[in-house]
């Protein structure tokens, strides 16, 4: 397609979605994606390929600030990570939009109320054929519209959980999930969390909003093509041309529309590697950065692994993650301070266990996650201007400065506390690094004042009238649940903003 009227940048959650909600439109739309469509291979059910051999991971290295180079879970194919997620589509809660309190500081508003996006969320959740139920959690927001789908139903063992935190007298909920449970395990009996989706039994960017799209003749998708650059006018008020590389060749694109999607992370470094022909104030390096945000307020959550292990009762559960806990996600639960919310892991097995505990036996392994029941502990990560994505050279530098670990550590107490009192003896926890930033957001954020952020509240540059970022890095804070869901609303709302405003003449 040459020179197509828009141009999205990525095929994940952001990128498939916008696509979706702009199809029918008209207008001639190319997507870009550095990756290549995910294989059908036997190591997409193979917990030892996935998670000691690094099968899928990527190739490159990142450094953190200071020089000490890592191997990041950042995967590149079409759908990106969503192909590997937990398929978990929950709300932000309300509270979520308002500047709230926590032990660390001030997680701060939206630019708009829960109120005005919920439609957005309605129709993100229809979109990704998402399973659920209202009536559990008491922190559940207003639906305008209930779920379609009933819960992916809990397994003997995790049934047996829910009415043990019942009977503390906690409110155990269902998870919200993207998951025909029934064709999942048509093709493996595992679970699905971290596990690359190579069918159709996981709703992720790909197969629901992307395969949508690609039903107007009028949207294209090109894989291989791997943005290096973009390219501003010289009065650097809207963005010229698109520089990308495909198989070994440099190609140029000059859309009208430019929407940018390729994740947090890099997006920002698409942005600070563009060259500017203003760099604006405090030295901002790159586009869209006359505010010098860009790159900065990096959020990836604050999470633990906790196992909750009874060595006299196994855990058969194949896929295990139905189950969420919010009582303490607005407050310490004793009118305190809020501390974050609890959710399932897939199920665990002794090779998962090998990839982050080293030297023990494999029998030792094996028998202690046949025993346990597999928990993730997830707290707020507050923005910080000095937590931030820098490009040095062609080098990727994550300064991640973490924040409000007391939450962590609040909940990681209670819930040992719990799980114990429910009847475990033995409670184990372990938290979650840099390697793994499945949730990144918040390097590109909105808000209102172009000094302070590098987006408005529809996503467009404050600095590129014909830039929109639509991405994790939008978020203004990172709450304390999967972020899946918000991205793909935000990216409802985005496309129709664009229909409203660019598209209808």
């Amino acid at each position: 397609m040459t020179n197509p009227d828009i141009v999205i940048i990525g095929s994940g959650i952001g990128g498939a979605t916008i696509a979706s909600g702009l199809a029918g439109c008209g207008a001639s739309i190319l997507m870009l994606e550095r990756g290549e469509p995910l294989p059908a291979t036997p190591h997409a059910r193979d917990t030892r390929s996935i998670f000691v051999d690094g099968h899928y991971r990527p190739k490159e290295m990142w450094r953190e600030a200071g020089g000490a180079a890592f191997n990041p879970g950042n995967y590149y194919y079409v759908g990106g990570n969503s192909k590997f997620y937990g398929a978990v589509l929950i709300r932000y809660r309300k509270e979520d939009f308002s500047a709230m309190e926590h032990f660390g500081g001030v997680s701060p508003a939206w630019p708009f109320s829960y109120e005005q996006f919920e439609p957005w969320y309605s129709k993100a959740e229809q979109l990704f054929r998402v399973r659920g139920t209202l009536g559990e959690d008491p922190t559940e927001p207003f639906h305008s519209t209930p779920y379609a789908f009933k819960p992916v139903p809990d397994e003997a063992p995790i049934a047996r959980a829910r009415a043990e935190l019942k009977g503390l007298g906690l409110h155990p909920a269902s998870l919200p999930l993207g998951v025909d449970i029934d064709t999942w395990l048509k093709d493996g009996k595992t679970g699905w969390d971290a596990f690359p989706n190579t069918g159709q039994g996981k709703v992720d960017a790909q197969t629901g909003p992307l395969t949508a799209a690609l039903t107007d003749p009028n949207i294209k998708l090109e894989t291989g093509a791997y943005v290096e650059y973009l390219e501003a006018s010289a009065d650097g008020k809207t963005i010229v041309a698109i520089h990308y590389r495909q198989n070994g060749e440099l190609k140029k694109l000059t859309p009208k529309l430019v929407i940018l999607s390729a994740g947090a992370i890099n997006s920002a470094v698409i942005l600070l590697g563009s060259p500017s022909p203003n760099n604006g104030k405090g030295g901002g390096k790159g586009l869209a950065n006359r505010s010098d945000q860009v790159g900065r307020n990096f959020m990836n959550h604050n999470s633990s692994a906790m196992l909750a292990i009874d060595p006299r009762r196994r855990n058969d559960a194949i896929y295990q993650k139905t189950l969420m806990l919010n009582d303490y996600y607005l407050s310490d639960g004793k009118g305190g301070k809020p501390l974050g919310n609890v959710q399932l892991l897939g199920k665990i097995d002794g090779n998962i266990l090998s990839a982050n505990v080293k030297f023990a036996p494999k029998f030792a392994l094996d028998f202690m996650a046949g025993h346990a029941v597999d928990w993730y502990l997830m707290c707020e990560d507050l923005p910080d201007p000095e937590s931030r994505i820098m490009v040095d050279g062609k080098d990727i530098v994550m300064q991640w400065r973490r924040s409000n670990m007391q939450s962590l550590d609040g909940l990681t107490k209670v819930m040992r506390e719990n799980f114990r009192a429910c009847g475990y003896p033995i409670v184990l926890s372990r938290p979650f690094d840099k390697r793994t930033p499945s949730h990144q957001c918040g390097t590109v954020k909105m808000g209102d004042d172009p000094a302070t952020s590098p987006l408005d509240a529809f996503c467009r540059s404050f600095d590129h009238r014909n830039l929109f970022v639509v991405d994790g890095g939008f978020l203004p804070n990172s709450a304390a649940v999967n972020p899946a869901l918000s991205i793909a609303a935000q990216a409802l709302r985005v496309a129709d903003h664009i229909r409203r405003t660019e598209l209808a003449a």
